[in-house]
């Protein structure tokens, strides 16, 4: 039985989230995903060179150089490390996060060299797209045979 209840909340979690994306892309209009769509093609491209040339393998360090390397070479406008304070009621923490990459001042790439992408990789990116105030993310792990990226949306 409890397995059962462990499929069943997956996949609620799973409809939840659709759900939330559909309307979010109807609230309007289709345009703002249409146009964070453009850029997300441009940084999964710069990802799949970087993976087309290293394969998997390495630390997520040398994966964010080589990608740091593509964005330099096509232009993208992106921070690394950029720093994100975090509030609680009616202060600011002591510590922050720091994202891995924000590119075009829009979106939060969390670079990943791992077995498979998680749900509290998913978790993680949302708590760090609600600190920044920004609300797409895309998790792109370089740790299985073929690049897989998530595109998260808060």
């Amino acid at each position: 039985m409890k397995s059962v209840s462990v499929v069943l909340n997956k996949y609620f979690y799973i409809y939840l989230i659709q759900t939330i994306l559909f309307i979010r892309q109807n609230k309007y209009g289709g345009k703002m995903n249409l146009v964070n769509e453009d850029l997300t093609y441009k940084i999964i491209g710069c990802c799949m060179e970087v993976h087309n040339n290293l394969g998997k393998g390495f630390n997520e360090i040398v994966y964010k150089d080589a990608v740091e390397y593509e964005f330099n070479q096509k232009n993208i406008f992106y921070k690394r490390e950029s720093e994100f304070k975090i509030k609680y009621k009616n202060i600011v923490l002591s510590h922050s996060y720091f994202a891995d990459f924000v590119v075009f001042d829009k979106i939060i790439l969390e670079i990943k060299a791992v077995e498979s992408i998680t749900n509290s990789h998913i978790k993680q990116t949302l708590n760090y797209l609600a600190a920044a105030g920004l609300q797409l993310g895309l998790i792109i792990n370089f740790g299985e045979d073929s690049l897989k990226h998530k595109r998260i949306i808060l």
